[in-house]
């Protein structure tokens, strides 16, 4: 009797231990669905959910056993908050990048894509702009604005109507781009990087002297603007939808102009143009991994050409050029292959220094 005991009670023992293997596999692969596949969860900046929803993307990691779940944030929050429950980050930007991977101490990361970021406007606002100097040539095949001389004419507060021989767009408020809100969106940080930059006298804002030099003229930037959206695709819709008169000029990714090319929805149409801002900054989206499922799909993001050439349709620019260069071609996008006028960034601390006291002049 006793033995019949022992004996049932090893077998319960034994199918709970089983249970729990089984039980705790389940945090990692979708064996209850029957799928197999390993379940990596990152954050990401919001402007590449689509991409890593697109159905595409997610056959294209199941080929390698994996299922990518992510959640959004900003970059800025990105490297502030708790990562305990996610596998990899990846923000939009190398200085909330760079500030993840001191604080974890990760030794390595991956950059996979990048864009620069850009200015959607119109036809009529490239010449009106390009008749007062404000924008000319590019070093290739392309038209750019002039960061310098457009604070000359944003400091000084001049209207649109202001601007000699304007005929086109005579609206009564100030010759702005429009960006996102500071306190929350990665490109209006990359907005800042860029014109601090002119504003020091083509230089990185790297010292406190210096950020308390550009800071007044940088603020007014953003403040004249009143209301800012949290995300680029705010402007950009509102650049779509409502036209010129609404946003005359909107900051964006190039990403998000070349991926609406690439759609071939009628959403750009014929008076619609993409400058480029002289300088510009890489908007370079870095993968830092915290697990090693996490460096997976960094890896992979890097180098399996299927996912680099979804990257490259939606687009970004990828590690290989020769991938953005066949879908822009494809897509005849007036874009340029390089830019050569592009700078970089401010360090995180300063970036967070410049955009703090931004915020407080709100």
């Amino acid at each position: 009797m006793k033995r019949r005991l022992s004996i049932g009670l090893a077998m319960v023992l034994l199918l709970a231990v089983v249970a729990v293997i089984v039980w705790g596999r389940g945090g990692d692969e979708d064996t209850a669905r029957g799928t197999g596949l390993t379940t990596v969860r990152g954050v990401i900046g919001s402007e590449k959910l689509a991409f890593f929803s697109d159905k595409r993307v997610t056959d294209a990691f199941a080929k390698h056993g994996l299922k990518v779940e992510v959640d959004t944030a900003g970059s800025r929050q990105i490297a502030n908050m708790d990562l305990g429950g996610y596998e990899f980050a990846f923000p939009s930007s190398s200085p909330a990048a760079q500030r993840i991977q001191r604080d974890r101490k990760v030794t390595g990361v991956h950059t996979p894509f990048q864009s620069p970021m850009a200015v959607a406007t119109f036809e009529p606002i490239v010449n009106l702009l390009a008749a007062n100097g404000i924008v000319r040539k590019g070093a290739g095949d392309y038209q750019v604005l002039d960061i310098a001389k457009y604070l000359e004419l944003a400091q000084k507060g001049t209207r649109w109507d202001q601007l000699p021989g304007n005929t086109a767009f005579p609206a009564r408020k100030n010759v702005l781009v429009t960006t996102t809100d500071p306190r929350e969106s990665n490109s209006a940080a990359m907005y800042l990087s860029i014109v601090s930059f002119v504003a020091n006298g083509n230089n990185v804002v790297s010292t406190p002297e210096a950020e308390a030099k550009v800071l007044p003229g940088v603020s007014k930037l953003f403040i004249d603007q009143g209301y800012t959206q949290n995300s680029t695709e705010g402007p950009f819709e509102d650049y779509l939808a409502a036209g010129m008169g609404k946003t005359p000029m909107a900051l964006i990714y190039e990403s998000q102009f070349v991926d609406r090319l690439v759609r071939a929805d009628g959403s750009i149409r014929q008076d619609m143009r993409l400058l480029y801002t002289a300088p510009t900054v890489y908007s370079k989206h870095t993968l830092v991994p915290l697990k090693p499922n996490g460096d997976q799909v960094g890896r992979l993001l890097a180098t399996d050409p299927e996912l680099g050439k979804l990257a490259a349709t939606f687009g970004f620019r990828t590690g290989d050029p020769r991938l953005f260069a066949d879908v822009v071609t494809a897509a005849k996008a007036p874009v340029p292959a390089d830019l050569v006028d592009a700078v970089e960034p401010p360090s995180f601390e300063t970036l967070e220094r410049l955009l703090d006291a931004v915020k407080k002049q709100y």
